[in-house]
């Protein structure tokens, strides 16, 4: 079982075997739902996951899209979309231990920042990870 919380801690979840991918997100919405150059999401299956806290607080950032956060500290805990209807998307930062993650690429590499030089040799997706 991996675990992952809040800054607080009020928030937190858990889940059940492998991740379904892992993933840089350079999109807009995203850095400034985070305030940071990018963000590093992980997806596992709906059935895998429950959240053993309290329960996050929901803004809808765009039509079908749901930003999941702490009420009492404001960090993000998860991204969930009507387009992915079998998973929802963790922030890798979140979890009690990441070292076990490995990106596997760069989704909305096109809306990237422009003063931050990144090194590594994973894909580069210009919109989401099927381009």
């Amino acid at each position: 079982m991996k675990r992952g919380h809040c800054l607080c801690g009020e928030v937190s979840f858990e889940y059940d075997g492998p991740e379904n991918w892992v993933a840089h997100c350079h999109c807009e919405s995203c850095r400034r739902a985070t305030s940071s150059p990018f963000t590093t999401f992980f997806g596992v299956p709906r059935t895998a996951f429950r959240f053993t806290g309290a329960p996050p607080a929901v803004y809808q950032s765009s039509p079908g899209v749901r930003r999941l956060f702490c009420p009492r500290c404001g960090s993000p805990v998860a991204y969930d979309a009507d387009k992915f209807p079998h998973e929802i998307h963790f922030y890798a930062a979140s979890l009690e231990d990441s070292r076990d993650l490995s990106p596997q690429g760069h989704v909305h590499w096109a809306e990237r920042v422009p003063w931050v030089e990144l090194g590594d040799d994973l894909p580069k997706y210009e919109h989401g990870g099927s381009d």
